[in-house]
């Protein structure tokens, strides 16, 4: 057996795996979000473990023939936080997340002291990315930075935690600003301009090397066998790729998590920052990928619940019976409720509803809302393709999978895919993708095929473009991009 853990932004996802490639159990564990200060986010790292074992627990309860065979253990995450630590270890303040927009002053300080940033990173200086908030700590909480010995992402801590090896991935590191991406090594030049150096570093490893084994007393706790593998692991998007089994140029992914992604492998580096294209390290040796990223997906669905009151599955189903007539009636919806990164790069745009009306009910809000989500995905694509040398907007003849919680939706999957023009296979299992990818990069680590091991999935549901209702989404996809200009000065 193999276990994937992935630490997601509102809970933590466990999976094991089996030799079999069957999936025997998954277990979730919430985690507590905060936000002291508008645009700004943080959870406390300390929420993580605590998460981690109740889900172990309710794991082992579940399968528990299953858990006592566990041999590997790999990780996912999400990316960009930044967990900060003293000399003894010690966690010095709450992690700062991927969506805290609090250091966008930063970012134009980072590229302006580092010309070539871009080309080095593969991607623009955006705020939810690690460098810049270390920027931000050592101007506005000197006290911290001055105590600061390393530096981790989110799922690296969890990792020192129960390995006791500060490591990180290349895909994860990626995400970081400090890595020389083409190179898969540390840039001592941006590390510089943070005020870090190496020392400050986890050791980078490829996702699929074994970089440790579980500690001694965790594995007693847990009741595991001594000298259980941990594998590099990825970065969240990364091993959901290695979830579904996107692992050559071409293939690729749509994931509705709490963020918006679109994701395609490459088999070189090329970066796109003129697009806010994000270029990273893939968590396999030797390949790349590009990434388009909104903020607020599947989050931005949870938020219109929670403020009318009405459960996710039952708005989903008023939108599932809507016709187009009603459809072209709703109100127009900007998906930006955390600010935004692909194509805008704006901590500071804002969510909005445009066209409200006295007859609109929760349900036209919901259409709205799916919709607004699925036009920041087509401004992703679209970015991804003209960096490409694509026709912008071109319907896409390659099926891409579709994962993430928002997946489940079956209203959703269909808008999607008559707005981005591609077929979206939905995989068994879809909303477990990242952890599944971090099992699998975990049996890799103990001596497992590649090529065996990063099959793709089943596809439980296929979604095809319908021409009626993708033609009334691109009339509506030109108001919706002419808007953001429009409304630009006001955020």
């Amino acid at each position: 057996m193999y276990l994937g853990i992935d630490l997601g932004t509102s809970g933590v996802k466990l999976l094991l795996l089996g030799e079999d490639q069957q999936v025997h159990a998954v277990a979730d564990a919430p985690v507590p979000q905060h936000r002291p200060q508008p645009t700004w986010s943080e959870q406390h790292p300390a929420h993580w473990l605590a998460a981690t074992e109740t889900a172990v627990a309710q794991l082992r309860a579940q399968a528990p023939a299953a858990w006592a065979q566990v041999r590997g253990l790999g990780l996912s995450g999400h990316m960009h936080g930044a967990v900060v630590l003293g000399a003894q270890g010690e966690v010095l303040r709450p992690a700062i997340l991927w969506n805290d927009g609090r250091a966008a002053a930063e970012c134009a300080e980072l590229e302006q002291a580092v010309p070539a940033s871009r080309q080095i990173t593969g991607n623009l200086a955006m705020p939810g990315f690690t460098a810049p908030k270390l920027l931000w700590l050592r101007k506005h909480e000197p006290e911290v930075f001055a105590r600061i010995r390393s530096v981790l992402l989110p799922k690296d801590w969890l990792r020192l935690q129960l390995t006791g090896d500060a490591v990180s991935d290349m895909s994860d590191a990626s995400g970081t600003l400090w890595l020389d991406v083409a190179r898969r090594d540390w840039s001592d030049t941006l590390l510089a301009a943070c005020g870090l150096t190496r020392a400050h570093m986890p050791r980078l490893a490829e996702g699929s090397d074994a970089t440790g084994t579980l500690r001694a007393d965790v594995a007693a706790r847990w009741g595991l066998p001594a000298g259980v593998a941990m594998a590099g692991g990825g970065g969240d998007n990364a091993a959901s790729a290695v979830g579904v089994g996107a692992r050559q140029a071409g293939q690729g992914f749509v994931s509705l998590g709490t963020s918006g992604v679109v994701f395609r492998v490459s088999d070189r580096f090329a970066p796109a920052t003129e697009r806010a294209v994000h270029a990273f390290a893939h968590a396999l040796p030797g390949r790349w990928h590009q990434m388009s990223v909104m903020l607020s997906a599947a989050s931005a669905f949870g938020w219109l619940a929670r403020i009318t009151g009405q459960p996710e599955a039952q708005l989903s189903a008023a939108v599932q019976g809507m016709d187009l007539a009603r459809h072209a009636q709703a109100p127009l919806f900007l998906p930006y409720l955390s600010g935004e990164r692909t194509p805008h790069n704006n901590a500071a745009a804002t969510g909005v509803f445009m066209g409200l009306r006295a007859e609109h009910d929760a349900a036209d809000m919901a259409c709205a809302v799916m919709e607004g989500v699925g036009f920041g995905l087509m401004d992703g694509l679209q970015a991804m393709q003209a960096a490409a040398g694509e026709v912008e907007g071109a319907a896409s003849a390659a099926p891409l999978a579709l994962v993430g919680g928002g997946a489940r939706s079956d209203a959703w999957a269909q808008l999607l895919a008559s707005g981005l023009g591609c077929t979206l296979e939905r995989p068994q299992g879809a909303h477990a993708a990242a952890a599944l990818g971090a099992a699998r990069l975990a049996a890799m680590a103990c001596g497992g095929d590649e090529a065996l091991w990063c099959q793709g999935l089943p596809a439980e549901a296929r979604f095809a473009p319908e021409p009626a209702q993708r033609a009334l989404l691109q009339e509506r996809h030109a108001r919706f991009r002419a808007l953001y200009p429009v409304l630009l000065p006001h955020f």
